[in-house]
């Protein structure tokens, strides 16, 4: 008994592995002494042409099966029980297995099949399981196992009903909504090469339809190549991520507008190793139209009486003089004029050798003139000779020069003893102008600094 309560829970379990392709119930003798043996060469079941052909509703396909066999098992396959069955209990005395006679043992006129043609018609890998209840009744089952290659399923042409097509379950290929580009990085190949390049994303991401505009683009024919015409400019591999970086709109410039702009510089005489380097300092050079370039150029020139060359040197040097707005740098300009009392000959000199004065924030501008000029007393020839003072920060100047009048060593007249030079004033790192400037340790300045 308890092998054959190993058997039905090994059959039970195929059972949940499998396809049902159907059950044929029959009723057997309750007088049996073991399990019939010859079943499955001479058992016949019945099976209509309609019963296997194939529907293309699956579910069709089934219902047919089912009530074909399903009709033949309740009207010709009921064997008369020669002993009382046990209807209390699940289990079957030993001497009630018998061998089993089939009484449906001729070809039945209605199209019957044995079992072997059963499986045949089903599929090769059609296999029989039977199983026995207290009822008296015998489960015969053909599983299907889930690899068969012609198992019915759903046709790419068949139609579905709506509800069928609601709850059908289709992973979305990239998130429908997110708040970081960190979410599309590993489904979008653009996002991916451009983490590669070093872009930071996470910047990008901050800016208004900047990330849409991102996941829009593709990579082999929106980013490559740009990515080629950068390089080709000579534009380095380190400085590619941090142009992208700070202006991801030049992926979307046509390649026919980049390239002229690149011509109406270099037919100005800019080398091509200025214009790469213009390029790689000020991002958004390359998304400002050749009219608007021109524009800048001849202001600059104008507004400082500066010539061809001497002004293609200053741009240069500060490529963001063509890109950002004209008005901050007319401020400056009447600053240093009016409120700073520089001649214009002397604001050329500036210009030319500090170009980021144009471009300094006013505030900061002033403070440090009016410490210079009217604290330390250092006259304006001084200043235009060494330029360098007005780009320092004005906590180096303002530490430093306490330091030197704190040790008496305050001195900025060339023409007396002890001259200590504006430029070694504000470039030396500390260690080097407490040594070479001040004569003292770095400690001793860093105590200084600490009292202030």
């Amino acid at each position: 008994m308890a092998l054959t309560c190993i058997q039905l829970c090994q059959r039970c379990t195929s059972l949940l592995r499998s396809r049902i392709v159907g059950i044929i119930t029959l009723q057997y003798s309750t007088d049996a002494q073991h399990w019939p043996a010859a079943l499955w060469n001479s058992f016949i079941v019945p099976v209509l042409p309609s019963v296997l052909q194939r529907s293309p509703n699956p579910s069709q396909t089934r219902q047919r099966w089912n009530l074909g066999v399903r009709s033949y098992c309740e009207s010709h396959a009921k064997v008369q029980p020669s002993q009382t069955k046990h209807r209390n209990t699940d289990e079957l005395p030993g001497t009630d297995m018998v061998s089993y006679q089939n009484p449906l043992s001729h070809q039945l006129i209605d199209g019957g099949m044995l079992l072997k043609e059963w499986q045949t018609a089903l599929g090769t890998n059609a296999t029989p399981v039977h199983t026995h209840t207290h009822s008296g009744h015998f489960y015969l089952i053909f599983l299907s196992s889930p690899d068969l290659h012609d198992a019915p399923g759903h046709s790419a042409l068949e139609e579905i009903s709506h509800e069928e097509a609601v709850c059908m379950d289709i992973p979305a290929a990239l998130p429908p909504v997110s708040i970081s580009l960190k979410d599309y990085v590993n489904e979008s190949e653009t996002l991916g090469k451009l983490v590669q390049l070093g872009v930071q994303l996470w910047k990008l991401e901050q800016r208004p339809n900047v990330g849409s505009m991102l996941l829009r683009l593709d990579f082999q024919t929106d980013v490559t190549p740009r990515l080629v015409f950068l390089k080709q400019l000579g534009v380095e591999d380190s400085r590619l991520g941090y142009l992208i970086s700070h202006n991801p709109f030049i992926l979307t410039e046509s390649l026919e507008n980049l390239q002229a702009r690149v011509a109406y510089l270099r037919s100005k005489k800019f080398s091509a190793e200025s214009v790469a380097s213009m390029v790689s300092r000020a991002p958004y050079l390359l998304n400002f139209s050749v009219k608007r370039m021109d524009n800048r150029l001849g202001f600059y020139q104008q507004q400082l009486g500066l010539s061809a060359q001497k002004t293609r040197d200053v741009v240069a040097r500060h490529p963001r003089l063509l890109c950002g707005s004209l008005e901050p740098v007319k401020e400056n300009l009447k600053i240093c004029k009016l409120e700073m009392g520089f001649r214009e000959n002397e604001l050329q000199h500036i210009v030319t050798v500090i170009p980021k004065v144009l471009t300094a924030n006013k505030r900061k501008l002033t403070q440090i003139f009016d410490y210079i000029h009217n604290t330390m007393n250092i006259p304006h020839d001084l200043i235009v000779k060494f330029p360098q003072v007005l780009n320092a920060r004005y906590l180096r100047i303002k530490e430093r020069h306490l330091f030197l009048q704190y040790l008496d060593k305050a001195q900025y007249d060339p023409a007396k003893p002890n001259y200590i030079c504006l430029d070694k004033l504000v470039s030396l790192p500390d260690e080097a102008f407490c040594t070479e400037v001040a004569s003292a340790t770095l400690k001793d300045f860093e105590l200084f600094q600490k009292t202030m």
